[in-house]
């Protein structure tokens, strides 16, 4: 009895230490209370994680300006950071979704406007479905402006807007690297072509920053139907190490800016001695992702689905709320097999097949986190697909989440 006393006593200290390590930012000027899945940011590991921040008013209500809710957006990021006593200098990354992606001229237009020095690095998705239309937009603000520089490489053309890679003291932040021809600004007619376009211009800003591909520690490849999946992981994987590429989000856009049909963004990591690949055990290596990625004390892991693995392996189960289950079994797998949980995990990223069913996601989404949730944010990307099983009984993704995690120093 005395051991297992000792024992209890050890998990609760640990996670006393670990939620003391995650703190979670309230604004005094926060919007209007929605289907808020997570904390509106978490500070931890050097890095302040917001949650997607909607176009909503302290009161509730909603700019009618696109511009203006672009900016109100912006302003929701702004009193997240400020509530952990940072500044929107501070921000070096955002992640923009649009529901209507003729809107992206007005929203560099916007941009340039609330950023008038020194933007941050910037991803954009077109989406099928917002929670709080028409804009969505996720931060990462760095605590220690030491090292914080905009990387635009030569030859390519600067932006107002955004910057084309942001470095910090440890990592490099790129921006949405579009599949065109950067000489003519086209989307070539060969899928093949434009992956190579994309991946060139991601290399292209890394290198720039002193670094290679070889120091990505996570990869959001966006695509559209026209770029088919296979052509895309065979080009992917001959640009990184057998076993060792970074952690990954592969996710199908309703559309992506210019009219280009495959993009990448991403981060890398400046010291390769603070990367490290994680994969389970039970999962042979991968020539297109690696489960996680560790740079430094942060773990990038890639997007999970419900997906059952192993040699007859496949989505079998009919509903959101038995996927997610699976899901979440799959995360902690990775988890574990880098000696963290659940309640290490700083911000997730979750990708609904139907924005609906967002409550039934996340009744069984909150189980798994015994202290301070996360910070969040959720898209639906794709029209739903046709619910019915194949001829093997497998079932489409109705749900996916990718997650970062920072480890506790105190075990080190």
């Amino acid at each position: 009895m005395r051991s297992v006393c000792l024992l209890l006593a050890c998990q609760l200290y640990f996670a006393a230490v670990v939620q003391a390590q995650l703190r979670m930012a309230l604004p005094q000027q926060a919007p209007a209370a929605t289907e808020a899945l997570g904390s509106p940011a978490i500070d931890a590991g050097g890095y302040v994680y917001v949650s997607g921040q909607g176009p909503r008013r302290q009161d509730g209500s909603t700019p009618a300006n696109f511009a203006d809710q672009v900016r109100q957006s912006l302003e929701n990021v702004k009193s997240a950071v400020e509530a952990v006593g940072l500044t929107m200098e501070h921000v070096v990354y955002v992640q923009v979704y649009l529901d209507d992606m003729s809107r992206y001229k007005a929203l560099n237009d916007a941009f340039a406007a609330y950023f008038p020095k020194m933007p941050p690095a910037r991803g954009i998705l077109g989406v099928a479905r917002l929670p709080e239309p028409p804009v969505q937009i996720t931060a990462v603000a760095v605590r220690n402006l030491q090292g914080k520089q905009p990387v635009t490489p030569p030859n390519f053309t600067p932006s107002k807007a955004y910057s084309q890679g942001m470095l910090t003291h440890d990592r490099l932040f790129i921006s949405t690297m579009l599949g065109t021809d950067p000489s003519t600004g086209k989307v070539p007619d060969n899928p093949a072509a434009q992956v190579d376009f994309a991946l060139d211009r991601l290399r292209i800003v890394a290198e720039a920053s002193g670094l290679t591909l070889s120091n990505m520690v996570f990869v959001n490849p966006y695509l559209t139907s026209e770029v088919p999946m296979r052509i895309m992981n065979e080009h992917y994987a001959r640009r990184f190490e057998f076993g060792n590429t970074p952690a990954r989000a592969t996710i199908e856009a309703s559309s992506l800016p210019e009219g280009a049909h495959i993009a990448y963004t991403g981060v890398a990591v400046r010291d390769l001695t603070q990367r490290r690949a994680i994969r389970p055990k039970n999962m042979p290596p991968s020539p297109t992702a690696s489960p996680c990625v560790f740079a430094g004390e942060t773990l990038y892991c890639s997007a999970k689905s419900g997906f059952i693995p192993g040699p007859n392996g496949g989505v079998f189960a009919a509903t959101t709320s038995d996927q997610v289950r699976q899901t979440m079994r799959n995360l902690l797998d990775n988890l574990e097999e880098a000696d963290m949980k659940f309640d290490q995990v700083v911000s997730t990223t979750i990708y609904l097949d139907d924005l609906s069913e967002f409550q039934a996601f996340a009744k069984v989404y909150r189980k798994y986190f015994s202290g301070v949730l996360p910070a969040q944010t959720t898209v639906q990307q794709l029209p739903p697909a046709e619910r019915k099983p194949d001829e093997e009984g497998h079932y489409p993704d109705l749900e996916q989440v990718s997650l970062i995690a920072v480890r506790s120093r105190s075990k080190h």
